[in-house]
């Protein structure tokens, strides 16, 4: 019978899922918290993606003549089903900017006292995040290795836990461009060393109260409704003073110097959700446990459970802005420095001109991950799956695609 040659695509999928948790519980969430509406489209395109709410295409194979249903995915860049195949691309294009030189992995994290602040405004808070991080490091280029360097950040806003714990990565180019009277040069910085941490850390914390102060003070940073309540309880001095206090956690240790593997270590934190589906193991009577690293502790993995409400207010809590860009490119890691950094290519020995991007086919980057190729069919292991039909988004999904492909109602064939 032809209803038994079905199957769907992903049916091995984690046993517990953030969508789930959104099925179950994102009305009553919505009824305790206010949320936003980019938050709102998140909850939605999980609970979505990849279902029959969003439409999928058939594909059959040549050899036994079976049909698997595939699913179309969201796209939602905060979706832990989502975004690793544009992520690989994304370090396929990085990879060729890369030189043969050290790099080096800095973390700027701001302190706790900004959270508050960054629940109100998240999109100010960040860019003056950005700005300064940026400013320091392009100031210390200039200061040490005595040029302009190149460096690509990545903002994170979560920590293990999914509490709230700004920063952000940065790879950093081991030397710089100098320009002498013979013309540009490059200069290497000197091995495992690129800047004086503390002192970095010192000035990035002042820079970013100065900022700080001037982005209100300077009514640069509105709020409205609620969040301007909330933001005319801050005693902006006060905080600046707390915040001023304190050591700044800024850390910079050597990065793999092979492009490729460079681009691997740095794939692990251009991660887009604050939590992925495999660290969810447990979800039940309203509670969910999920895996976590504790750092205080080691490293040791350990697992936390929280009510369901609040698993979902710290997830969401991390849902940027719209439009918002968390990857952002430096100094000669910018797209206009292209013809600077042919000129470093050949000093360096290398030709002037950047590889091609080395183009990936989906089925070969999926292999790669699975360790199957997904064109062999599933049933007899011996032919190829082919494209069959495509469909919309559908409500009730088996009785529409059965009918199409000519099948009586679902209930009739259970008859």
């Amino acid at each position: 019978m032809l209803l038994d040659s079905f199957v769907t695509v992903g049916t091995e999928k984690p046993k517990y899922e953030l969508a789930d948790i959104f099925r179950q519980y994102g009305e009553a969430y919505r009824r305790k918290y206010y949320t936003t509406p980019r938050q709102r489209k998140v909850m939605k395109d999980i609970i979505a993606c990849r279902t029959a709410a969003l439409g999928g295409y058939i594909e059959q194979c040549d050899n036994c003549g079976k049909l698997r249903i595939c699913y179309c995915s969201c796209k939602n860049r905060d979706c832990p089903k989502c975004g690793a195949w544009e992520k690989a691309r994304w370090l396929a294009e990085l990879e060729v900017k890369l030189l043969p030189i050290p790099y080096f992995h800095v973390v700027f994290t701001t302190d706790h006292h900004i959270n508050q602040l960054a629940r109100v405004n998240p999109r100010q808070i960040y860019n003056l995040l950005f700005r300064t991080a940026a400013k320091t490091l392009k100031t210390y280029g200039r200061k040490y290795p005595g040029g302009e360097i190149g460096f690509t950040m990545v903002l994170h806003t979560w920590g293990q836990t999914m509490n709230e714990h700004i920063h952000v990565h940065c790879i950093v180019t081991g030397g710089a461009l100098q320009q002498t009277k013979e013309g540009p040069r490059w200069k290497s910085c000197r091995k495992g060393f690129l800047f004086p941490v503390k002192k970095l850390s010192r000035d990035f914390r002042e820079e970013f109260c100065e900022g700080l102060k001037r982005l209100y003070r300077g009514g640069r940073a509105p709020a409205t409704g609620k969040d301007l309540v909330e933001l005319q309880e801050v005693d902006l001095d006060k905080l600046v003073t707390q915040m001023r206090s304190k050591r700044w956690e800024v850390f910079i240790k050597p990065a793999p110097d092979e492009p490729r593997i460079l681009c691997g270590y740095l794939g692990q934190y251009t991660q887009r959700s604050a939590i992925s589906n495999y660290r969810i193991v447990g979800f039940a009577d309203g509670k969910v446990s999920f895996t976590y690293y504790d750092n205080r502790d080691g490293g040791a993995k350990k697992v936390m459970t929280l009510d369901a409400l609040e698993f979902m207010r710290r997830f969401l809590q991390h849902v940027l802005p719209s439009g918002f860009h968390r990857i952002r490119h430096y100094g000669l890691h910018h797209s206009s420095k292209r013809r600077v950094l042919a000129e470093i290519r050949g000093q360096l020995g290398l030709k002037a001109e950047l590889p091609a991007v080395k183009v990936l086919q989906l089925h070969e980057w999926i292999e790669t991950v699975t360790g199957e190729d997904p064109r062999v069919c599933p049933f007899c292991g011996k032919g190829r799956m082919f494209p069959y039909a495509e469909f919309g988004p559908v409500s009730s999904f088996k009785g529409k695609v059965l009918s199409w492909l000519g099948v009586p109602a679902l209930g009739q064939v259970m008859g």
